[in-house]
């Protein structure tokens, strides 16, 4: 059934409105980087006139040639010219899209990620087990060297960069199986999100077209490779070389896929030799207007605010600036998260998965299980939510796009009610909310 209502709702107008935006993204993109690759080697601005201009035509040309397309093969013709303008070679366009068809079952899980459909306990219970911690102990053992040598160059702690490894790909044992082509091409053909896979598709297309990436290339189904589960852009952009070997192996070659996974974590801004966050308590009298990432304070302010270290005690004198996050409102476990916590998050944006990278990189660096006692409180199920963001809209609180996912804006939103009605103002989308609802 879903994948019937998927299909429904795929319709001409909505993939030439997304194609068009995702030309004008390319337009910007590639602009961008000729300006970022001219700075680098001159250390002057420049923007390629010329080329910015072809992209504008094709723009144009896009946009009235999309008005009309309606299947999976027209999209695709649109998609063999755009990538072309970009510069991969027909041959190599020709053979990535023979015979290509979508793959619905991809779009399934896109609107089921365990992200948005797992409470912070269910999620970490899931991804910091004893069978990931025994396997990254290993990891740890047998890459000491290299792993030392890594943290020489970038800064990144062995147990972080093992961390990402166990959430990613479970230490390179799952780095996926569905064709990356296909997967890519299935979710730039979807609305939702076409602008985003439709670059990263045409990025793959290019790693194909120069040999480092294999036409059959298999990985998650989100086109994520190798692994440390890199976009085809992140390739691009952070895979390193380690060993000079001339390739970038992020599936085999444990140099290249450490050095690269540390490459962009620098990039992200990971500052050497600090701590992602800590487990923290609260003061029964605290002000939870200051909850979120949009709020920092040093930690001495926090400890003036009744936050303690979560066996209680003062918390550390320094002057980082941290957030408070509450990851199942104020009945569960807190965090102050400090930059690298940040970085974490321009990997992945889910607050879920952060939280379960940093408290395994702890776990695996010698540190204990968190001190908050589980809650046990039913799952949300993505349906559930859209009812919640439905509800707050209707009451005059707007909650964003009713996309089943507890984003920004659906959380303040559910902060607003929950001041209004005197519940706890902590926006967290839970059971609790969705009751008060019904």
């Amino acid at each position: 059934m879903l994948h019937a209502l998927i299909a429904q709702n795929i319709d001409a107008i909505g993939r030439a409105h997304a194609f068009a935006k995702n030309v004008l993204c390319l337009v910007r993109f590639e602009a961008a980087t000729e300006q970022k690759k001219y700075q680098n080697e001159t250390g002057f601005t420049h923007y390629n006139l010329p080329m910015f201009l072809r992209f504008i035509f094709l723009v144009l040309l896009s946009s009235s040639v999309l008005a009309s397309s309606h299947s999976f093969e027209d999209f695709l013709n649109n998609l063999h010219q755009l990538a072309t303008e970009q510069g991969v070679s027909k041959a190599t366009v020709d053979r990535a899209f023979y015979q290509l068809t979508p793959n619905l079952d991809i779009l399934e899980s896109d609107r089921s990620q365990a992200e948005f459909s797992q409470n912070f306990w269910n999620y970490l219970g899931k991804r910091v087990s004893q069978y990931r911690l025994d396997n990254g102990y290993d990891t740890l053992k047998q890459n000491r060297s290299l792993l030392n040598k890594t943290y020489q160059q970038y800064g990144v702690p062995a147990h972080v960069l093992v961390s990402f490894l166990g959430l990613e790909s479970n230490y390179g044992n799952n780095t996926g199986s569905y064709s990356l082509v296909r997967s890519l091409a299935t979710l730039a053909y979807d609305p939702r999100r076409s602008v985003f896979f439709t670059s990263e598709l045409i990025a793959l297309l290019k790693l194909i077209d120069d040999g480092k990436v294999p036409l059959e290339a298999t990985g998650s189904w989100a086109g994520a490779m190798g692994a440390v589960q890199f976009m085809p852009s992140n390739v691009i952009a952070y895979g390193v070389d380690a060993d000079n070997d001339g390739k970038i192996d992020l599936w085999n070659n444990q140099a290249d896929i450490l050095a690269s996974a540390a490459n962009f974590l620098e990039h992200l801004g990971w500052n050497r030799g600090e701590k992602w966050g800590r487990e923290v308590t609260i003061s029964e009298d605290f002000n939870y207007e200051f909850v979120g990432l949009k709020t920092k304070k040093q930690l001495d302010e926090w400890q003036t605010l009744g936050i303690r270290s979560a066996n209680r005690s003062n918390l550390p004198e320094s002057s980082m600036a941290a957030s408070l996050i509450l990851p199942m409102g104020y009945k569960g476990p807190a965090f102050l998260v400090y930059q690298n916590f940040r970085s974490i998050l321009g990997w992945n944006h889910s607050t879920l998965y952060a939280l379960a990278v940093g408290h395994l990189a702890d776990r695996l660096s010698g540190g204990g299980s968190l001190l908050a006692t589980p809650i046990d409180e039913p799952l949300l199920k993505r349906d559930d939510v859209m009812a919640i963001q439905q509800t707050l809209s209707l009451l005059g609180y707007d909650a964003g796009e009713a996309d089943g996912i507890a984003g920004p804006k659906t959380r303040a939103a559910a902060k607003d009610f929950q001041k209004d009605i005197g519940m706890v103002a902590d926006g967290y989308v839970g059971y609790e909310l969705f009751q008060r609802l019904q």
